[in-house]
């Protein structure tokens, strides 16, 4: 593990870069967002992610590339949650909603370095109470770790000083072949439903079934095939649980294949229309199922002080001689 300085905040203060190498992997880590700025496998040379090569371009980014987001992951409608029996109102960054925590989220901060080993790196960051309309101070914990077989692990930690709502997400957008268009990418989900969206991408509440849907990918085939457009949360479970298979993603010419597993009870899959090269990565976001405050139905997201949240997502990155 190594620790650099990539550049500086606007206000001086310098951003990290972490480098994590072990069991076949290499992960690049900013303390700006949290951010993977990328990841390679051995032996090959390219990114398995979209990023950046200056860790300063990040501060003007409005994708989100390689962030952890939050404290409240996907879009919040109307920007206005309820919590503990008061109104209150968000910072509205998408229109009229809130999107990955506001304007100024998870991702758009420092973070600091609070423990660090050989394989492993974990980093700090502490939300005030109203940060972007939010109640409550919420202490933050992301640990990255590499380990044998091309493992990344990402786990989150939160801690809330007052009730409050959380839900934090990994925004990686993968490209395993490293160029080209990523709806050719294979890609296998074990989800029965999804949620279907209004055409401001905010889930209507309904849950439906993927059967005979652009969405059913129990059996692996490329987003190509499937044909639809993607901005949307697959249900994996009704509740967090402990750490299973979620999804599969496989590279048509690289032949790499990653397997994700989560603790999750959802995954949003966005198909990167938006991109500036529209469709170089898919975003693949492990969290709670979108705008839950708003769905009685949906698993809870509310986080009480002196119950610590834990979210884990195993990322394994497999070479096609490993995968096959």
């Amino acid at each position: 593990m190594t620790i650099e300085n990539a550049g500086h905040m606007p206000d001086g203060r310098p951003i990290e870069r972490i480098t994590l190498s072990g069991g076949g992997l290499t992960a690049h880590i900013l303390t700006y967002g949290a951010i993977v700025q990328g990841i390679r496998l051995a032996p090959f040379d390219h990114s398995l992610v979209l990023g950046l090569p200056d860790a300063t371009a990040y501060l003007t980014d409005g994708a989100y590339l390689g962030a952890v987001v939050g404290r409240v992951a996907n879009r919040l409608a109307g920007g206005v949650i309820t919590v503990d029996g008061h109104r209150h109102v968000l910072d509205r960054n998408e229109g009229a909603h809130t999107l990955h925590g506001g304007a100024g989220g998870t991702a758009q901060m420092l973070w600091h370095v609070v423990a660090r080993g050989a394989d492993h790196v974990t980093l700090g960051l502490t939300l005030p109470d109203g940060h972007m309309g939010f109640p409550g101070a919420v202490d933050l914990r992301t640990r990255y770790s590499v380990a044998a077989g091309g493992v990344l692990d990402i786990a989150f930690e939160a801690r809330a000083h007052a009730p409050t709502l959380c839900n934090l997400a990994p925004h990686l957008y993968f490209n395993l072949d490293g160029q080209g268009d990523a709806r050719g990418h294979v890609m296998s989900v074990a989800a029965a439903h999804f949620l279907p969206t209004d055409v401001e991408n905010i889930p209507t509440g309904a849950r439906r079934d993927v059967a005979n849907t652009a969405w059913d990918f129990r059996t692996p085939r490329s987003l190509h095939e499937a044909g639809g457009s993607y901005d949307h949360n697959f249900c994996l479970s009704p509740a967090r649980r402990p750490l299973s298979p979620a999804l599969t993603l496989r590279g048509p010419q690289s032949g790499i294949t990653l397997s994700l597993s989560t603790t999750e009870p959802g995954v949003q899959v966005y198909d990167g229309g938006g991109l500036s090269d529209a469709h170089s990565g898919i975003a693949l976001e492990p969290q709670g199922w979108p705008d839950a405050p708003n769905h009685a139905e949906f698993p809870s997201i509310s986080l009480m002080p002196g119950v610590a949240l834990k979210q884990v997502t195993r990322l394994q990155f497999r070479g096609p001689s490993a995968a096959e």
